[in-house]
């Protein structure tokens, strides 16, 4: 009965794997609602910050505050890109790359030089493999990302841009929607867009000066920004890993449905072939 106990053996590694994405499946929704925590914490805050920062803009605070320049003409652009540096979540990474090429390849389309910097081990493997030059690579962001690892990602970035070193940044993350949206984006961190001018009906009574509040609020805008969009990468790539893992549970189910069907049939035809046997054995005995 060797197919039998090959069948069997099949059976039994589709079962050790059933379990293994199971509990992974279940790890990957304990750490998705710890995450989805975080965004929505995170999302109130950095809503009010964009709106106020984005209508602060005027030529005389542009002079003032470089953070605020506007280049008439982008000739340099860096490309901050955050990936897992685990895999197991489906197209999340590679939906992430994904977007970053289509970014790039319109940059310099444009005739704009760009520039890499990655956070996460799946973009960094993958742009080495490409041959394509990365000035930042960093494996070191963990699921609970912190404002000090958001500072220490745009910070030198957000340095070069008031140095004139760049014209303008790129963020290539993912939204969190939900466990099964987690769509790539692109946003513009740098130069500061704003959304709509500020109205002459717009009055704040600062404490305390203007210029010490602005001098922490820019930078912070821009470092929460990067800061956000880790913590909704973190909870889109356990939404990602939760549901390829429970894709890969039902399709091992399916497996084993199948796979035992064919055993019981092979186990079947292999008693009826003993019975047949037996029966004709006693059958030439007569």
């Amino acid at each position: 009965m060797a197919g039998g106990r090959d069948v069997k053996r099949r059976i039994k590694s589709v079962e050790n794997t059933r379990q293994i994405t199971r509990t992974m499946e279940l790890v990957a929704t304990s750490k998705m609602k710890r995450a989805t925590d975080r965004v929505h914490a995170a999302r109130p805050y950095a809503d009010a910050l964009h709106e106020i920062v984005s209508g602060l803009y005027s030529p005389g605070l542009a002079d003032r505050y470089p953070i605020l320049r506007r280049p008439e003409e982008t000739k340099r652009a860096a490309i901050l890109l955050l990936t897992a540096n685990r895999g197991l979540c489906g197209g999340f990474n590679t939906n992430l790359i994904k977007q970053a090429r289509t970014l790039m390849a319109d940059l310099r389309g444009r005739g704009i030089e760009t520039e890499l910097h990655i956070a996460g081990k799946k973009g960094i493997a993958y742009f080495r493999f490409r041959g394509e030059p990365m000035l930042m690579k960093r494996t070191d962001i963990s699921d609970h990302p912190t404002v000090d690892d958001a500072e220490s990602l745009i910070g030198p970035l957000r340095d070069r841009f008031e140095r004139g070193e760049v014209d303008a940044v790129y963020l290539v993350s993912s939204k969190f929607k939900s466990a099964m949206s987690t769509p790539p984006q692109t946003r513009e961190l740098l130069p500061i867009r704003a959304e709509g001018e500020a109205s002459s009906a717009d009055v704040y009574i600062l404490s305390p000066s203007g210029d010490m509040i602005l001098d922490r609020m820019l930078p912070a805008y821009i470092r929460n920004a990067v800061f956000t969009a880790l913590v909704e990468n973190a909870a889109a790539e356990q939404g990602a890993r939760r549901t390829a893992m429970k894709s890969a549970t039902d399709n091992a189910g399916d497996v084993l449905e199948h796979l035992t069907r064919t055993y019981n049939r092979a186990r079947q035809a292999q008693i009826t072939q003993e019975i047949a046997e037996i029966v004709g054995g006693s059958a030439a005995l007569e």
